[in-house]
């Protein structure tokens, strides 16, 4: 897999990817927005084709992460996927379970998805953020073996670090409505609050 190149900030001026475009990201990856020791790292569940294609996290039209996040009170105005990088001096960062990329993250196995979990705990622990966010409870109960975890602060921690889980925030997500989601989120954002 190929990192994307800077080039994909063409989306900050409303480029679109072409179905082309797209059907190449699959070979792509998106590098993460890490730094250690940060308040929150948010974790999704792997990276899908447009957000390859344009080289930003949570990327695709749609997805309600970026309004969520400025919602919930953890940026000072409303980012977008290019602004990504702005999230670091607040104390926040971004990676995903899978570093594969896909249509959507039904196309994972079971196995893909604990092997990345396995490579998050590692790199949780070399970074260690306060917390670990992970966006979609599917994919923690089985990158974690935690069949009954449910949404919000875990038991369990990753080394040192905090862990929670949120619902993903995917435009797909039909189980949580943006109110519902900016409330989660919020309850998080208190928690880390300084």
């Amino acid at each position: 897999m190929t990192a994307v190149t800077p080039t994909a900030s063409r989306a900050a001026s409303g480029w679109k990817p072409s179905r082309e475009e797209l059907a190449a990201a699959v070979h792509r990856t998106v590098p993460d927005v890490i730094a250690p020791g940060l308040r929150v790292l948010f974790c999704g569940i792997n990276p899908g084709l447009y957000t390859a294609a344009i080289g930003h996290h949570f990327g695709r039209p749609g997805n309600r992460f970026w309004p969520v996040l400025h919602e919930a009170g953890f940026t000072p105005r409303l980012l977008r996927p290019w602004d990504e990088q702005a999230l670091l001096p607040l104390g926040y960062g971004i990676t995903n379970v899978v570093a594969r990329t896909t249509a959507t993250a039904a196309e994972l196995s079971a196995e893909e998805i604990v092997a990345g979990g396995r490579a998050l705990a590692v790199k949780v622990e070399r970074f260690a953020p306060r917390v670990l966010a992970v966006l979609g409870i599917g994919a923690y109960r089985t990158a974690f073996g935690v069949p009954a975890a449910s949404v919000g602060p875990q038991a369990t921690r990753c080394g040192t670090t905090e862990v929670w889980v949120l619902p993903n925030p995917s435009g797909l997500n039909a189980n949580y409505q943006r109110d519902a989601l900016v409330r989660l989120f919020r309850e998080l954002r208190d928690a880390v609050a300084d």
